[in-house]
């Protein structure tokens, strides 16, 4: 006996979305440590029309955290002759926490996307997009008075340190 009902159907909408936004970081390093502390970190998206802010607030905050991590923590070491991965585990690699994470300031502007009926726009990888850039800029505009315009990320403590002693020891040649 065949199935009495058997449908389907397929939406395809007229283009694609482009949710925006804004990340500003601002950031403080200990130079006898290369340790960097961020103080606020400011976030303003554009999502359309938002359809749980609850779930989107969470969205962004965490993509956030995973972009501390990538701009300031989270580096994979290989040993240069076996490359052998030496950060094989947790005790190694090093991933945010909640004391690398501070209070962000997070809202949303909403313009309605005219693409689809809803008004929305993805959140997706935004707090993951926009996080990077805004730390690893605060940080190189941190170092900027060392004479430093480079950072490579992440900016560890180790390296961030590094950088500030070659660039004191640049001066003093000088």
């Amino acid at each position: 006996m065949e199935s009495g009902l058997d449908e389907s159907a397929r939406y395809m909408h007229k283009a694609a979305t482009f949710p925006n936004g804004c990340h500003v970081c601002e950031v403080e390093i200990d130079p006898d440590t290369g340790a960097t502390r961020i103080l606020r970190f400011v976030v303003v998206d554009d999502f359309g029309t938002v359809m749980n802010p609850l779930l989107l607030a969470g969205q962004v905050h965490g993509g956030i955290g995973q972009g501390v991590g990538q701009a300031l923590l989270e580096d994979c070491v290989y040993d240069p002759e076996s490359g052998q991965l030496v950060t094989g585990s947790l005790m190694d690699y090093s991933m945010p926490r909640p004391d690398n994470i501070p209070a962000i300031e997070f809202s949303y502007n909403v313009v309605k996307c005219t693409t689809n009926p809803l008004g929305i726009k993805g959140a997706g990888e935004a707090g993951a997009i926009g996080a990077p850039p805004a730390v690893i800029n605060a940080v190189v505009d941190a170092l900027s008075e060392c004479g430093l315009e480079h950072v490579e990320m992440p900016a560890t403590a180790e390296r961030v340190w590094r950088a500030i002693a070659k660039a004191g020891t640049a001066k003093a040649a000088e």
